[in-house]
C-alpha cells in the first residue's frame, strides 16, 4: 500500500468515527416530561404521560370517533387556523395530535429565507407554540413538511431559520419533541437532518418506496441509527407512470382492491420489528381531493367509510369489524376498463355497469357522477379544488347500470360510481375516458 493510499484509508476511518460519534444519542433528562423518546439498549420507545405510546395514527382531522373505535390513537394535522377545535375534538376522543407547523420549501431562499418574511413566520410559529403547548392532546410538533435539506452553503440561512425555530420550541415547550418529514428515504436529507439540525427524530412520508424501507434502514444504519416515525403511508399514488393510459390519465383501483393493498403493504413492508420504529400514520383519514376525490380518501364527504377503514381496524387491533363495505369487482364504460383508452365522439349516448360481489344487490344504493377531468399538473402536483360535476349528462343512474350522454366539449373526463349499503359503508370505482371531436 502506498503512503497516499494509507492516508486515504486513515482519513476515511477517522471520518466514519467522527460521524458515528456525532450520531450517538446523548443521554437526556426526561424527568417530568409529558412526551419523550427513551433509548433502552438500542430500542427506542415513545413515552406519553409516563407510559409507552406506539403511534397507530392517521393523517386527517375528521371521523375521530371512528378512528378511536378502530384502534387508532393519533392524528396529524396542518391546519393551524382551526387548531383549537381540532385539539379539543381529539382530546374528547382520547386521541393525540401531531401538530404540523408549515414552512416554505427550503429552495425558496430569495423568496423567503433571505427576506424579512422569515422573521414574521418565526414569530407566528413561536406564538402558536406558546398558545397550545399545554394542551393535553398535543403529542409533538412537526416543523415543515417534505422540506429538502441540502448540503450546499447557499442554504445556510435556511438552516439558521429552521434550527432557531427548533431551539425556540425546545426552550418554550420542553415537554414535547420536534420532528420533520422527508419524502421517502432520502439519504442526503436524513444525513443533514441528523447532523445539521437539532430535531428529536425523523419522520417519513412514504408510499410505494416503502417496499425498500427495511433494506434502506439496515444499509444506512452505520451512519444514522436514530428513532423514526412514518407520518404518511398509503396505497401507491397517481404519480406512478405505469398507471397512466395513452393521454396521461391515471387509472385508479377500486376501493375494494385498495383495502386489500393496505393489508398487504402493512404486513409485507411496515418495519414493525425495527427497534427504532415509533409507529405509523395512514393517509388519508377523511375525504381529500388529490387528482380524484377517492384516490386516498378512506371516507366520503358525509362520513361513510370504505373497506380500507376495516383494514386499518384489523391491523391496529387484530379484530375484524362487524360490518363490511360493499364488495365491488370493477366498473366498465361501454364494456371497457380504465386501461382500454376509451374514446368517444361528442353527444353520443353510452352506458356503464358496476359489477359487484354481493349476494343481494337490491339492498345497495348507487350514485353515479361524471366529472371533467383535472388530470394534468406540472411538476407532479395535483389540484385540490373540487372537480366540475356534469349533473345533466345522465338519462339513467339509479342502479348498477348508468346511461349517459357524452359531453360536447373535447377533453378528458372520468365517470365514478359510489355504491352504499345501509350500515354506513360504501365502495367506489371510476373509469377515465376522452371526448375527441371529429376532424
Amino acid at each position: 500500500m502506498t503512503f497516499y493510499s494509507f492516508r486515504l484509508v486513515v482519513t476515511y476511518l477517522m471520518l466514519c468515527f467522527l460521524l458515528l460519534a456525532c450520531n450517538r444519542v446523548q443521554p437526556a433528562n426526561n424527568m417530568g416530561k409529558t412526551v419523550f423518546i427513551k433509548n433502552e439498549n438500542g430500542k427506542y420507545t415513545l413515552y406519553r404521560n409516563g407510559k409507552p405510546f406506539f403511534v397507530k395514527g392517521a393523517a386527517g382531522y375528521t371521523n375521530l370517533k371512528r378512528l378511536k373505535e378502530a384502534g387508532g390513537n393519533t392524528i396529524r394535522v396542518w391546519d393551524t387556523l382551526h387548531l383549537a377545535n381540532i385539539l379539543d375534538s381529539a382530546q374528547a376522543n382520547n386521541l393525540a395530535v401531531i401538530v404540523g407547523l408549515p414552512m416554505p420549501p427550503s429552495l425558496k431562499m430569495d423568496e423567503f429565507y433571505n427576506t424579512p418574511q422569515a422573521a414574521i413566520v418565526t414569530k407566528k410559529i413561536t406564538s402558536l407554540i406558546n398558545k397550545y403547548k399545554n394542551h393535553p392532546a398535543l403529542l409533538c410538533w412537526c416543523l415543515g413538511n417534505e422540506l429538502s435539506f441540502p448540503i450546499r452553503p447557499r442554504f445556510n440561512q435556511f438552516y439558521t431559520i429552521f434550527n432557531n425555530l427548533v431551539d425556540v420550541i425546545h426552550h418554550d415547550d420542553p415537554q414535547h419533541p420536534v420532528t420533520t418529514t422527508t419524502v421517502g428515504f432520502q439519504k442526503e436529507d436524513i444525513f443533514n437532518i441528523q447532523h445539521r439540525t437539532p430535531v428529536d427524530f425523523i419522520s417519513f412520508n412514504i408510499f410505494g418506496s416503502i417496499q425498500t424501507l427495511k433494506q434502506n434502514l439496515q444499509d444506512f444504519k452505520w451512519l444514522w441509527s436514530g428513532p423514526f416515525l412514518i407520518t404518511e403511508w398509503s396505497v401507491e399514488g397517481p404519480w406512478v407512470a405505469g398507471s397512466q393510459n395513452i393521454w396521461g390519465a391515471y387509472v385508479e383501483d377500486s376501493s375494494t382492491k385498495k383495502a386489500e393493498q393496505y393489508l398487504a403493504i402493512y404486513r409485507n413492508y411496515m418495519p414493525v420489528d425495527n427497534p427504532r420504529f415509533l409507529g405509523s400514520m395512514v393517509f388519508y383519514w377523511g375525504q381529500k381531493q388529490e387528482l380524484t376525490p377517492t384516490w386516498f380518501s378512506l371516507f366520503d364527504e358525509q362520513g361513510a367509510q370504505t373497506e380500507a377503514v376495516n383494514a386499518m381496524q384489523y391491523l391496529w387491533t387484530g379484530k375484524k369489524a362487524p360490518m363490511k363495505a360493499p364488495d365491488i369487482k370493477y366498473m366498465l364504460v361501454n364494456n371497457k376498463g380504465g386501461h382500454d383508452n376509451i374514446l368517444f365522439s361528442p353527444k353520443t349516448t353510452t352506458f356503464a355497469v358496476a359489477y359487484m360481489n354481493e349476494p343481494d344487490t337490491a339492498k345497495l344504493t348507487y350514485k353515479w357522477k361524471l366529472f371533467a377531468e383535472d388530470w394534468f399538473k406540472p411538476n407532479g402536483i395535483f389540484g385540490e379544488k373540487p372537480l366540475k360535476n356534469i349533473k345533466d349528462a345522465f338519462t339513467e343512474n339509479n342502479g348498477p347500470v348508468a346511461k349517459f350522454k357524452v359531453p360536447e366539449s373535447e377533453g378528458p373526463y372520468r365517470l365514478y360510481v359510489y355504491v352504499y349499503n345501509n350500515t354506513g359503508y360504501f365502495a367506489t370505482a371510476n373509469v377515465p375516458f376522452y371526448v375527441l371531436n371529429n376532424p
